[in-house]
């Protein structure tokens, strides 16, 4: 599968769960979607780079969230592993996925090597950042990616961080 049609297969997904729940505003109530899915979630302070995990138990997905990072890279985290479950749930029965630092830019992220990682992070934006409602909040206005101020008043917003939602806007070209 090409690059492309990975990110549009995880976009396509997010967008599927968005419908399904009727989500029309935001912040997305990520919480409630995923508890509604089935998916237990702990939370605990891990390793220091550790963001989260996915792993299945007999049939019941749980995520594993770092209590030591932000809240609001708790809750991309919480959307990155709710993406592995969705889109690779089959590749998660004998084995646990574990993420490190999932919302951060590394060499192999920003290379866009890993097609796994790449869905999982274009799930999460999706997810979290629904083009639709930050295009409609925007209302054809673009936003410099250098204006912090704004940046940051759509990260509290979307209950995201400002890198987040930095990489988010970019991705759509400044979504003006």
């Amino acid at each position: 599968m090409t690059r492309s049609a990975e990110k549009e297969k995880a976009t396509q997904a997010a967008r599927q769960l968005l419908t399904k729940f009727s989500v029309k505003s935001v912040p997305v109530p990520l919480e409630r979607i995923v508890k509604a899915l089935g998916i237990r979630v702990e939370y605990a302070p891990l390793d220091g780079e550790l963001s989260g995990l996915v792993y299945v138990r007999e049939g019941l997905p749980i995520v594993g969230i770092n209590t030591l990072h932000a809240p609001n890279r708790q809750r991309f985290t919480l959307a990155h592993e709710l993406a592995h479950v969705q889109l690779h749930g089959p590749e998660l029965e004998n084995a646990v996925h574990v993420d490190r630092g999932s919302l951060r830019r590394d060499a192999i992220s920003a290379a866009g090597t890993d097609p796994i990682e790449i869905e999982a992070n274009t799930f999460a934006a999706e997810l979290l950042m629904p083009q639709d409602l930050l295009l409609a909040i925007l209302d054809g206005r673009s936003i410099d990616l250098e204006d912090d101020e704004a940046v940051a008043g759509l990260a509290k917003r979307f209950r995201v961080s400002e890198a987040a939602m930095r990489f988010r806007l970019d991705s759509l070209g400044g979504a003006g």
